[in-house]
Parts: structure tokens; C-alpha cells; sequence
């Protein structure tokens, strides 16, 4: 839920999630990217939240399959009452970590967003919450606290293309040739991340010029598992490799095996 008469009617959310660590705690981070064009709305200059103490958190101090159900609805709740109000808000993310579920919030008015939160939880008695804002006129909690670091989008872009390999019929139980870009500045850089992806299996496919600032690219590709779990394992690990040599990891793709 976004709030509504500052929002660009070019502006289309896209909620995506991630895990980091946050204060070297286990954490599972939800964002609108879809944000990032418009942010910071002028109008929004608060950042309220809400922190809601689990009652039955896993081991990692993420939701379990039975708590989340109850997490969704108080969402859902407070998103509800904050619509009915027309309120001047935007849903920007939550944070899951620790044992804790927070929510946060731009807002142009901090006070009645509190208000509107605290009477929410009244239909949740048996949890407990705190709420709180601060002034954020450059919505650095949206850019510099839930926003995923390059490597972390990485791990976003892999999830979305094996959700799109999943939504063309494919079980993700076949094993098939992954196909990866990679670009550098330097040709002897691209010669010595050749050497470590062959080492790693890899074969290389094709060495070339290109236009722009990364001037060399390469493409490899190996026999690999595709599974939301799979993916990052071995792609990360290029991405790393490319970091480390100042290049560039361009993305991956296969075939859909039905």
C-alpha cells in the first residue's frame, strides 16, 4: 500500500525480499524497489515504524510457517486503517530479525500514523509492539538501511529468473546448461577470470570486444542445478570473481525444461 495522491501514476511497486545480516543478526529484508524513481517523496518527511515482538519466532529469529499467517494480518490491518484515512504514506519494507517483525513507513504526518498503528494492535492483544518516527527528509532508512547492496541484487535478479524459469512449466529438477556474461575493462583481468572459471568448470563460449567503459566480455557456461537454492551458490561466486577483477557480471540464462 503506497500513499496515494503523491505517488507518480508511473510508479509500479516491486516488492521483492532478501536475507542479510543486521546487527550481526540472521535477517530477512522485504522492499519496493519500485521506489527507487521516485524516492525521496517531498511530501513524506517521516520515517514511522512499528516493531512487533514474536510470539513463537524460529530458532534464526525468523517467522515461522505458523506465526507468519497472524504477521500478514496485522499488515494487513494497519494498511487497511491507514487507506480508510487517505493518509499522505507509503509502505516502503519490512525488517524480520531477532525475534522481531518491523514494519516502516513515509508519512507526512507522524502523529496520526502512531495513532493509527497503536489502535491497529488492539485487535492483536497478545502481542507486543513499540512505534516510533523520526525526521527523514532523504529517506536514507529506504537508501541506506532496507536497500540491497549490489551483491544482495544480484541474489534478487538470480530468485527472479528462476521464478520466471518456474512460471514457463519447468519443475527446476533438470539439470541444463547456464549461460553467463561477463565484462571487463582490462583484457589481461578477463584472461585471469577465464583461467578461475575453467578451473571451476566452466567452458569458455565466446571472447570479444564491446562498447562502453567494459570493453571485453566473456561468455561461459557449465551443466548446473537451477533450483531457488542452487542459483546462488555457484553465481555469486562469478560475481565475486568478476568484483574482485573490476569487471562487471552481466546476468545468466537457460532454457526451460519441461
Amino acid at each position: 500500500m503506497s500513499g496515494q495522491s503523491n505517488i507518480n501514476k508511473e510508479y509500479q511497486s516491486d516488492w521483492v525480499f532478501y536475507f542479510s545480516n543486521v546487527d550481526d543478526k540472521y535477517s530477512s529484508i522485504s522492499i519496493d524497489l519500485g521506489l527507487i524513481n521516485i524516492a525521496p517523496i517531498q511530501t513524506q518527511l517521516y520515517i514511522v515504524y512499528v516493531s512487533i515482538k514474536m510470539n513463537n519466532p524460529r530458532k534464526d529469529g525468523l517467522s515461522s510457517n505458523d506465526e507468519a499467517k497472524i504477521l500478514w494480518e496485522i499488515e494487513d490491518k494497519i494498511n487497511a486503517n491507514f487507506k480508510n484515512q487517505n493518509l499522505d504514506i507509503t509502505s516502503v519494507g519490512r525488517l524480520t530479525s531477532n525475534g522481531f517483525r518491523d514494519f516502516y513507513f513515509f508519512a507526512s504526518n507522524k502523529i496520526i500514523v502512531e495513532k493509527i498503528i497503536s489502535e491497529s494492535m488492539i485487535s492483536f492483544s497478545d502481542y507486543q509492539f513499540d512505534v516510533g518516527s523520526k525526521e527523514d527528509k532523504e529517506w536514507k532508512s529506504y537508501f541506506e538501511f532496507l536497500y540491497p547492496l549490489p551483491r544482495q541484487m544480484q541474489s534478487i535478479q538470480n530468485f527472479k529468473v528462476v521464478e520466471n524459469i518456474e512460471r514457463g512449466g519447468d519443475d527446476l529438477l533438470k539439470e541444463r546448461e547456464v549461460f553467463h556474461w561477463i565484462y571487463f575493462k582490462d583484457s589481461k583481468k578477463l584472461d585471469q577470470f577465464e583461467e578461475y572459471s575453467l578451473g571451476q568448470g566452466f567452458k569458455t563460449l565466446n571472447k570479444g570486444n564491446s562498447e562502453g567503459e567494459y570493453r571485453y566480455v566473456i561468455q561461459i557456461s557449465r551443466i548446473d542445478k537451477v533450483g531457488y537454492n542452487d542459483v546462488d551458490e555457484y553465481i555469486i561466486s562469478l560475481w565475486d570473481k568478476a568484483k574482485e577483477l573490476e569487471g562487471e557480471y552481466d546476468g545468466w540464462e537457460t532454457s526451460i525444461e519441461k
